[in-house]
């Protein structure tokens, strides 16, 4: 009887602790399946992987985006108005009869914009039709920060100028490719900062590298173009064209209007190099 008892005791100790030992095998491949089915985070892969989503359109405006600016100009415009005592109101009196009428000059402040970008420490290239005339000349940065400048220098015949802000640096500066390596069917990036709020970014192709200006019709400037169908919205002359790097390889300034209207046209930036290191030294 007592060793009946002594083995049943024994039995029932055997099969907890192989209960005991199932359990915790269980307990053990569960555990483990769990910890194989979390995702592995790796920061830096993540990081990488959201700096793949971002396009080169992005990367290439964000090299440069910063030295583009706004050119706010003021131009005193003189207009003839007749003399409030003058008895013949109608001018065409004036050329029939030959006659001279009494006029008053009265000034006129004129004002429009245009856009530029920063290229060395205070200067800013631009167009020449964007600043010629003016009397004042405000740049504002993308930042919102405004600045007095002065005309540099000025090339009619290339439509390029060269403007220096009055103000302290450091100035954010664009960063200059060399159109000699551009390729027809390359991509052409147009910014401008019209508003001198934001940029504004149009993108398209290198449709041409040496269209000649007489070509469009323009029989009193001499140089040759960079011809892209990367949109130049209005404000956005004297902005920079920028190719897939963030590299500026030209300079907008033409907008074909009429027959092959929606054309736009850049100076390029090997050219433009040259004119302004002239216009800063001899003005």
């Amino acid at each position: 009887m007592f060793l009946r008892f002594i083995k049943k005791t024994k039995l029932k100790k055997s099969f907890h602790k192989d209960l005991f030992v199932t359990s915790a095998l269980a307990i053990s491949i569960v555990s483990k399946s769990n910890l194989m089915s979390q995702p592995i985070i790796n920061p830096i892969i993540n990081q990488e992987s959201k700096l793949s989503n971002i396009s080169f359109i992005t990367k290439a405006v964000k090299k440069t985006g910063a030295s583009v600016v706004t050119i706010d100009t003021q131009r005193l415009v003189r207009k003839k108005q007749f003399s409030r005592d003058s008895r013949l109101l109608d001018p065409y009196f004036e050329r029939f009869f030959g006659l001279q009428l009494p006029y008053e000059i009265q000034p006129e402040i004129e004002q429009s914009q245009g856009s530029g970008f920063i290229f060395g420490d205070g200067l800013v290239m631009t167009n020449a039709h964007v600043v010629n005339g003016s009397e004042k000349l405000i740049v504002g940065l993308s930042n919102g920060e405004k600045y007095n400048a002065k005309l540099i220098g000025q090339d009619l015949l290339t439509d390029l100028a060269v403007i220096e802000l009055k103000g302290e640096g450091p100035w954010p500066k664009a960063i200059l490719g060399d159109s000699t390596k551009i390729q027809v069917g390359d991509w052409a990036i147009a910014v401008g900062n019209p508003f001198g709020l934001e940029n504004t970014v149009t993108l398209g192709i290198i449709s041409n590298l040496n269209r000649n200006v007489s070509q469009l019709g323009i029989y009193d400037k001499k140089f040759e173009l960079i011809q892209t169908d990367a949109a130049i919205n209005p404000g956005n002359s004297g902005g920079p064209l920028l190719n897939s790097n963030g590299e500026v390889i030209g300079i907008n300034t033409l907008i074909r209007s009429g027959p092959g209207a929606g054309l736009s046209f850049a100076i390029p930036i090997n050219k433009a190099k040259d004119i302004a290191s002239q216009l800063i030294k001899n003005g």
